[in-house]
């Protein structure tokens, strides 16, 4: 009986959702488009780069330029990745949950173009930082302080954090387009396919 309920269920949501036959091409139509365009934005974005750990996928958006060229030249560039100190590091799942997510809200910002010239770090990523800063400084920090530290509630208003003290570690204190100008960073590859690149180099020759 529950597997006729089932299958009566699934009918008359396949009858809802399929057109009328004389919309039928028109929404096949529109839907290989709208398939092809994300196809395309999932291309140029170079949205399988985000699941590697390789630093350079951070400068995609050219906002992160000053944030790659301080960590690059500041003593963590020698040992880390961005990853390391930004993305949860104590399980699988939790670190992939926490790339999709900031990665989604990312994209928005940046495709939107409501980037502030000035990056704040949210709370979410505060959590990482503190957590991967603790993991990696585990034998440097005092049992007493690494206790405090541990049984403090991130959401404690009196909560310290390791760069409230350290604060030109490694990003240095000013954060902004402008503190880098003259900053050298891996190049981006290009968005245009190489074929059709070529194919207007040679257009652009013959109508010399």
């Amino acid at each position: 009986m529950k597997n006729q309920n089932k299958f009566s269920l699934i009918k008359k949501l396949i009858h809802v959702l399929t057109p009328p036959e004389k919309w039928q091409f028109t929404v096949i139509i529109l839907l290989g488009i709208l398939f092809g365009l994300g196809l395309h934005v999932f291309y140029i974005s170079n949205a399988i780069s985000y699941i590697s750990d390789d630093p350079k996928v951070c400068v995609n958006c050219h906002i992160m330029t000053p944030e790659y060229a301080t960590w690059e030249r500041g003593s963590h560039g020698k040992v880390t990745t961005c990853n390391d100190c930004h993305v949860p590091q104590d399980n699988i799942f939790r670190k992939y949950w926490f790339k999709a997510n900031d990665g989604l809200r990312h994209a928005t910002i940046f495709t939107l173009r409501l980037e502030p010239h000035v990056i704040q770090i949210k709370e979410a990523g505060k959590r990482a930082v503190q957590e991967n800063c603790i993991r990696c400084h585990t034998n440097q920090i005092h049992p007493i302080s690494l206790r405090a530290i541990n049984n403090r509630s991130v959401a404690d208003q009196t909560e310290k954090y390791c760069w409230d003290c350290h604060r030109e570690t490694p990003h240095g204190k000013i954060h902004s387009l402008s503190s880098t100008p003259y900053a050298r960073v891996p190049k981006l590859e290009p968005i245009m396919p190489e074929w059709i690149s070529k194919f207007i180099e040679e257009e652009k020759e013959q109508n010399k």
